[in-house]
Order: C-alpha cells, then structure tokens, then sequence
C-alpha cells in the first residue's frame, strides 16, 4: 500500500487524537453496556434508574411478561440511556477508525480490527494505546527521514569542503 503523504501529517494527528478520544469513551460506554446487561439478563433481574418512586439513583426489578422481560421501574431508565448512547458514540467511534485507517492507507483487515474494539469489551483500550504508539513511531520515523533527505539534498547544508 501507498504510504501517507508528508502533507497530511497534521491532519494524522488530527485524527488520532479524536480517535483516541472516541476509543476511550466508546471502550467506557461498552463497559457500561455489558454490566447493564448482566444485571438484567441474568438471574439478578435489575435494571438501573434515575429519579422516579425510587429516589435519584436506584434498580428497578425486571419481571418476565409476556413480550419477554418488561420494566417495573419509574423515571428515567439508564439501562436503555446506555444502551442507545453506546450505539451512537459506535458511530462516532466508526468514524474515527475510518478516517485513522484512510489517512495511514492500512490494510482493510486492520480496519476491521480497530472497528471491533467497539463491540468487544476491553479491546478499544488495547487498539487505542496500539495505534497510538504505531503512529506516533511512525511520523517520527518519516520526518526524520524526510529531515535528513531535505538535508542531503541542500546545499547550504553541507560541510564546507563539500562545496
């Protein structure tokens, strides 16, 4: 694959700072989403509520209806807060590894690796610090070599006997 121009180096930094933001919020809220879920879908059976008959913060019993498991709770249900916020921060969190995987020309696979941190709890933290330190390295590295080419090529630079 081609590499990234010189030119779109900040736009790279850029990108990997929202990235690094998005992963870390959508690792969070995904976090949040499988406690939600054990406490609902296993025998505990709670599901977490705001303000209502329960007070600011408190769970609410889910009982077993007809259409599946239904809500006993008051106010404001957290539990569905989590879960809808959760899917949209994924978009935004989709976003951000599409632009980092375009701007550094990935393979695709790797694309499909940094979007699977938003589903798989934990693994947007280990792609975050990943992608992190592999971009970082790697700018350094290509203006480095780009410094010293630009170095080699002028010659006001060279040594004096050069000249």
């Amino acid at each position: 694959m081609p590499e990234p121009k010189v030119a779109s180096f900040p736009a790279i930094r850029g990108a990997l700072k929202f990235y690094q933001i998005a992963s870390i919020i959508t690792g969070v809220m995904l976090l949040l989403l499988v406690a939600e879920m054990v406490l609902k879908y296993t025998p505990i059976h709670l599901e977490l509520f705001a303000g209502g008959s329960g007070g600011p913060l408190w769970f609410a019993p889910v009982v077993e209806g007809p259409e599946g498991l239904e809500s006993t709770g008051d106010g404001l249900n957290l539990s569905l807060f989590i879960l809808v916020a959760h899917g949209w921060f994924y978009v935004v969190y989709l976003f951000a590894c599409f632009r980092m995987w375009s701007l550094m020309r990935w393979p695709f696979l790797r694309f499909i690796l940094l979007a699977l941190g938003g589903v798989i709890p934990l693994l947007s933290f280990i792609m975050e610090a990943i992608v992190a330190r592999d971009v970082k390295s790697y700018l350094a590295t290509r203006e480095a070599a780009d410094a010293s080419s630009r170095a080699a090529t002028d010659p006001r630079t060279a040594p004096e006997g050069v000249r």
